[in-house]
């Protein structure tokens, strides 16, 4: 299913597709939420700021979700806030990254050394129908990055497991100088090339930050989002604030790709 949001948008004029990577096409890391949330919520917890664990949880859930699509540290940043703001004395925000790195890496490591050995394909851990829409947009001759709010290494190497790395133009990702890059630098920067102006770019993502920063630009997008790891029925809380930044589109998947094509490009 394919939900046209404004109608009259179109990407007729697309030269340059910007993707998000987790969630968006990979799902290497899907439950990344569930490592993330409980983890701060269990710090907080500690604090004994006389909140309940469910209110702490709607705390961080909303931070959390504003700030996926950026830097994974920025969400540590806002959670370090929070440890001050209850009277915590919060670690620099690169230990709970690493803490939280450390903790996901063990319900995904099974997974990364799957594709590694060749154990489990590529499309198992890819959401469904992302080849034949890479393939197809290639072939339209535009220009594709990928962007991701995880680290750079991390990306180029789940990329090339899901052997989806040799579609794209420049792949990039999170850097130690976290104020070094972001998607709204790399759009800027492709933008100032000369070679493209903001109403060329489309945008694929499942988060926030993705769908703003095309959209400020002038570019068009389509909202991922999905409910994983299936990713074949729509996630409510997803769409809806997808749909609050602007997104032109929402999918679950890319199964309906002739659709798809027809609705973006007719």
């Amino acid at each position: 299913m394919i939900e046209h949001l404004r109608p009259g948008a179109h990407a007729r004029n697309t030269r340059v597709v910007l993707f998000d990577f987790d969630g968006t096409l990979s799902l290497i890391r899907s439950g990344w939420v569930e490592v993330m949330v409980p983890m701060m919520v269990e710090i907080l917890a500690d604090l004994k700021s006389g909140e309940s664990e469910e209110e702490l949880r709607t705390v961080v859930e909303e931070y959390v979700g504003r700030l996926t699509g950026k830097e994974t540290i920025y969400q540590m940043i806002e959670f370090a806030g929070h440890i001050e703001k209850r009277g915590g004395q919060p670690e620099d925000p690169k230990v709970y990254k690493k803490m939280y790195l450390d903790r996901l890496w063990d319900i995904i490591k099974d997974r990364v050394e799957a594709l590694r050995t060749g154990k489990a394909s590529p499309e198992q851990y890819l959401v469904p129908g992302s080849r034949q829409l890479l393939e197809t947009l290639k072939a339209r001759g535009l220009k594709l990055y990928l962007a991701s709010g995880t680290d750079e290494e991390f990306v180029k190497d789940e990329a090339r497991l899901l052997d989806v790395y040799r579609y794209f133009d420049g792949v990039y990702g999170a850097l130690d100088d976290y104020k070094s890059f972001s998607k709204a630098i790399l759009i800027k920067r492709i933008i100032e090339s000369a070679e493209y102006s903001g109403p060329e770019f489309l945008g694929f993502g499942d988060g926030y930050v993705e769908i703003e920063n095309v959209k400020e630009v002038g570019g068009v997008a389509v909202g991922v989002a999905s409910k994983e790891p299936e990713c074949l029925e729509i996630d409510s809380w997803k769409r809806d604030r997808l749909a609050g930044v602007g997104a032109d589109w929402m999918v679950a998947n890319y199964l309906a790709h002739d659709q798809l094509m027809q609705t973006l490009f007719h």
